[in-house]
């Protein structure tokens, strides 16, 4: 850490969600969006939305069959000569005659004069007449205007979380956009000289940047729009330009690295100065933290580790952005653990696991470097700062990742 600046107090890991949710709430106080219907999926309704018609809007026929007239059919067998097909979209202008059938498809409108329709299983023809051969009454198989909505009835409810059920039925009624909460807006912005991008050739004392990428999709599997994804070295100037260029198109602000105790710790040195917050927070891995607002945006500084970056987002920025994004709160448990734990004093630790039929399992390496043995975790297991030693059958608490 550079001299410059003090050494603030260890936080509580309560303490420092509490702050970022103080600062990332306001964020999604903007006005509702119009969104067309095919990009409604996922997001949040921001209105009531009524019905403009009635569905069905017409009468029509609820299957491949014969409209006759339910007096017609009441003696069967009945021989009645075929007077025509309605396909499905014909204008149902063809009367019925009188002693005839009019084959009918499904979703047809009626014939006037037929009130009801004989499927085809239960008929015969001989091609020029059909034979009706089981009895049928008026409004058999047939689809009345409004028995699905009336014109104003609610559809959809604002907050609704809009899933494919609820499009197919606002697409129904004609619907060509929809009013949706805004998506908070972010923007990603790793730092480090050793970073590299994928598909470089790397040099000794390099490694690939992943956490661009992790951050960015964990973003977006929150309901957040990432409106970028940037590096910058550890050069103050190139990552105040980088910052700037960040903040002028997004919401909020995520950073990873260059927030330690070292020497070259870039985040830290240019946000320092400026108000931000930087110092420890009583939790394993991801205990270094920073917090700061710059042109009015919330920069949340995480870690550089791969495993420190994603459990700081897991901790502290996905249960707010999920709220504010109107998703499902993240899944928590409790569960017996499978493993003995010796962990830190006074320290909230997090530990990848898996989850059995027992219970829940520590997965192989905790260390904060060891992402690809996170790829193999389903939950993050709790123990709280106060223990120490923690045996096997302990019941902790998880949340899904």
């Amino acid at each position: 850490m550079s001299s410059r600046h003090a050494v603030a107090p260890a936080r509580s890991v309560d303490d420092h969600r509490r702050e970022i949710e103080d600062l990332l709430r306001p964020t999604a106080a903007r006005d509702p969006e119009l969104v067309p219907m095919a990009a409604a999926l996922g997001r949040r309704l921001a209105a009531d939305v009524y019905s403009p018609l009635d569905l069905p809007v017409f009468r029509n026929s609820a299957m491949d069959g014969y409209a006759v007239r339910a007096d017609s059919v009441a003696i069967v067998p009945v021989r009645l000569r075929l007077a025509g097909v309605v396909a499905a979209g014909n204008p149902g202008e063809t009367q019925l005659p009188e002693g005839a059938a009019l084959k009918v498809m499904t979703g047809a409108p009626m014939p006037p004069g037929a009130d009801c329709v004989v499927p085809v299983e239960h008929t015969s023809f001989d091609g020029e007449s059909v034979t009706i051969e089981k009895s049928r009454s008026a409004g058999d198989f047939v689809r009345e205007p409004g028995t699905d909505a009336r014109t104003g009835q609610l559809l959809v409810a604002a907050g609704t979380l809009l899933r494919p059920r609820h499009i197919a039925a606002l697409a129904a009624v004609g619907l060509p956009e929809l009013p949706v909460a805004p998506r908070i807006r972010a923007a990603v912005l790793t730092t480090g000289d050793e970073l590299m991008p994928a598909g470089t050739q790397l040099l000794p004392g390099q490694i690939y940047n992943s956490n661009g990428l992790a951050l960015a999709a964990a973003l977006a599997d929150n309901g957040v729009e990432v409106v970028s994804v940037a590096h910058a070295t550890d050069d103050p100037a190139e990552f105040r330009q980088r910052l700037d260029e960040a903040t002028a198109g997004a919401d909020v602000v995520f950073t990873s690295g260059g927030v330690s105790q070292g020497d070259f710790e870039v985040v830290k040195d240019v946000l320092g100065p400026l108000g931000g917050r930087f110092g420890a927070v009583a939790m394993q891995p991801g205990g270094p933290q920073g917090l700061s607002v710059v042109d009015g945006v919330p920069v949340l500084s995480f870690p550089g580790n791969p495993v420190s970056t994603m459990v700081s987002f897991e901790v502290f920025a996905r249960p707010i952005l999920r709220e504010l994004a109107g998703l499902p709160e993240v899944a928590t448990a409790e569960l017996p653990l499978l493993d003995s734990v010796r962990s830190p004093a006074g320290k909230r630790q997090f530990l990848r696991g898996r989850v059995t039929d027992a219970g829940v399992e520590i997965t192989s390496g905790q260390g904060s470097h060891l992402i690809a043995s996170m790829a193999q975790a389903e939950v993050l297991i709790e123990i709280p700062a106060e223990a120490t030693d923690v045996a096997t059958g302990t019941v902790v608490r998880i949340s899904r990742l």
